[in-house]
């Protein structure tokens, strides 16, 4: 009997931390959605790019890791199906294009402020922790060289890249990209010599 109560207790915490997960994540999406907080991160580039994006995909994290976790167990066994999807979801949403169109078109910022935490946060939230150690490392190994390329591209680039950002507002972007992943860098060779990486979610 008393092992049973345990479990009981334990299920019922559990469900408090996903609800409590899956609250956070709506709430930071609808703080992001006010008028005056998408005016200011959307006013440079590395504000929209570095800040809002990650942002809206951190709220899909905590959404995937909240009510999402338990869901798609069979068939994102390994993490492997979720990380491609968000993979791809990134890749649409560096695309300067779409990053104009946003700004230009609400039906756009609409449609960002839906896919960015549904296929880049959600399923980021319910792969990661089912993903091996080595395939956590190429992620990590990806991220920053892609990091690298696009900030190369944004400083190299003779001409505005975004049509709704100055030369000199991309070439801020440009060399702070390339910063955020040498930062990025520099922490994950501390945690291979220093830390856990098993321990990393």
């Amino acid at each position: 009997m008393e092992a049973a109560m345990m479990l009981m207790r334990r299920v019922n915490l559990s469900y408090g931390q996903s609800y409590l997960k899956t609250a956070i994540g709506i709430t930071l999406i609808t703080l992001l959605a006010l008028p005056a907080c998408r005016a200011l991160l959307e006013s440079s580039l590395i504000n929209h790019m570095l800040i809002q994006i990650p942002l809206l995909a951190l709220s899909g994290w905590m959404i995937g890791k909240g009510s999402f976790f338990s869901l798609f167990k069979r068939w994102n066994d390994r993490g492997v199906p979720g990380l491609l999807i968000a993979v791809f979801a990134m890749f649409f949403w560096m695309i300067p294009r779409w990053l104009d169109a946003a700004l230009s078109e609400p039906l756009w910022e609409m449609i960002k402020f839906i896919t960015v935490p549904l296929f880049i946060g959600i399923p980021l939230g319910i792969s990661w922790p089912r993903l091996s150690s080595f395939s956590r490392a190429v992620v990590w190994t990806n991220a920053i060289s892609m990091l690298v390329v696009i900030g190369w591209l944004y400083v190299a680039a003779p001409v505005r890249v975004c049509n709704n950002y100055l030369v000199n507002q991309q070439e801020a972007f440009g060399y702070t990209a390339m910063m955020v992943a040498l930062g990025i860098a520099v922490y994950w060779v501390g945690r291979v010599f220093f830390g856990n990486w098993d321990k990393v979610e």
